[in-house]
């Protein structure tokens, strides 16, 4: 069920309000519908009780013997009215409270005019006795022709309020009124509008949505650069009061994480510089010793820490390197850096893959792929690389023949200063730096690094970047 729901503010906020657009409407609708269908039976009421009212009075004018005569020249189809002995209306009791009250009300505004008795009830439509309708295709019928016979067989077809009223010498005048017809509020006409309305209604509220969330989204995007480019530039405090606050607190907060890298860039420098001058002095008075076994190993150490303080002012410095962004053809990329090792062998599809281009710092994925390839080889020895691509991916796979790695210690080797073995000796690896400011390149570069064991032994190191079409 939960993935057909909206999984974003926006989605829900729409969501609400088209739902709550169509609840008003449909209630709307009915509130409507029932007004007009109790105004209408009203007016109907209202219609019946002036007729009786001329009828009654027309009667009471004339003599007994001249009524019938009176009636038949006033009786029409749509409108029939008789004289009878007994009443159209049969039942003396009313069927709704409304016509009951009615009924009281003719009895006592016709009494003077000899009413004594008053009955009605509702008929359903019987056949239509209604004048031929001109021909549809006679193009001589104007537009308020065709709307009165329109109109006339829309009342030949409604239901029919009966009316019996006796007088006091026993007659009783019978006649009978058309309902009225309700159109429907929802016609082949109408649909068509409120459909209109309801569609321009949403499209103006996504529209108005998208204005509104467009700032937190480039909010959002710009966080996202950030954590991939620290320098990237800073987010325009404009829009509304919260995205202006938030967008401020974005910008303060990379203005801090600048000043902390320039910080540890400045500190990193400062000890390589501070550390090389006394290695410089203890390289020279070691060649003043003339014990070759004790020079050897001192040289050693030496030779040991100054690679950790490389090792250290290169891990400290390489977000800080200034470089433009661009495109790279990534197989002429792979094709220079698999010249210097003698140890690495292509997969058999691999140039086949000419032409794929990413956009990044060239001299950047250079030394992420290297890093992988270095760590590739001082483990796994010898060295396959593969290269293939989907839609929307480049994938490198150096894949080796070394030990491999725990399952459960793969993430951990991404880790500064982290290792599979204790020791810190060179001959054994380097300082754990090399992997960390691979996938940190990589992530910059819109890709990612991931470490998976071979099905047959080995260590595969896959890097994923964009491609561009």
């Amino acid at each position: 069920m939960k993935r057909f729901l909206p999984q974003t503010l926006p989605s829900w906020i729409l969501l609400i309000l088209i739902t709550g657009l169509v609840a008003t409407q449909i209630a709307t609708l009915s509130i409507v519908s029932r007004d007009r269908a109790d105004n209408n039976n009203v007016l109907e009421l209202f219609r019946l009780s002036e007729r009786a009212d001329t009828l009654v009075k027309l009667l009471h004018a004339v003599p007994a013997e001249n009524r019938r005569k009176l009636i038949a020249n006033i009786s029409t189809p749509a409108r029939p009215v008789s004289l009878s002995n007994a009443p159209a209306v049969q039942s003396a009791i009313a069927a709704d409270d409304n016509m009951a009250e009615l009924e009281d009300v003719l009895v006592a505004r016709l009494s003077a005019f000899g009413v004594v008795d008053a009955r009605i009830r509702r008929d359903s439509p019987q056949i239509p006795v209604v004048a031929p309708l001109p021909d549809q295709s006679d193009s001589s019928i104007g537009v308020v022709e065709q709307k009165l016979s329109d109109l006339a067989e829309d009342f030949s077809q409604s239901d029919r309020l009966t009316a019996s009223i006796q007088f006091r010498d026993g007659q009783w005048v019978n006649f009978s009124t058309p309902i009225s017809p309700a159109n429907p509020i929802l016609t082949a006409e109408t649909l068509p509008l409120y459909g209109a309305v309801a569609a321009l209604v949403i499209v103006m509220s996504i529209w108005a949505m998208r204005r509104l969330t467009a700032p937190y989204r480039a909010l959002e995007k710009a966080v996202e650069r950030i954590g991939e480019d620290v320098k990237s530039p800073p987010l325009p405090e404009i829009g509304p009061a919260e995205y202006k606050s938030a967008a401020r607190a974005v910008n303060t907060m990379q203005e801090r994480l600048k000043g902390y890298i320039a910080e540890r860039e400045h500190l990193a420098a400062a000890l390589a510089h501070d550390l090389r001058t006394p290695l410089t002095r203890a390289r020279l008075r070691l060649e003043t010793l003339r014990n070759p076994k004790l020079r050897h190993s001192l040289a050693n150490d030496l030779n040991d820490i100054d690679a950790i303080v490389k090792s250290v002012l290169d891990f400290a410095t390489y977000e800080i390197v200034e470089e433009e962004n661009e495109k790279i053809d990534f197989w002429s990329l792979i094709d220079s850096i698999v010249d210097g090792y003698p140890q690495i062998s292509l997969g058999a599809k691999t140039r086949q893959t000419r032409g794929l281009i990413c956009h990044g710092q060239p001299v950047a994925l250079r030394r992420c792929i290297t890093n992988l390839i270095d760590n590739a080889i001082t483990y796994g020895k010898s060295v396959t690389l593969d290269l293939s691509y989907t839609k929307e991916d480049i994938i490198l796979t150096i894949a080796d023949r070394g030990p491999g790695i725990p399952q459960e210690r793969l993430d951990e080797m991404f880790e500064p200063f982290s290792r599979l073995e204790g020791s810190r000796n060179r001959k054994t690896g380097g300082f754990g730096l090399g992997l960390t400011i691979a996938r940190s390149i990589a992530r910059r570069a819109g890709g990612d690094i991931m470490l998976v064991n071979g099905l047959h032994g080995g260590l595969q190191a896959r890097l994923t970047l964009p491609r561009l079409q």
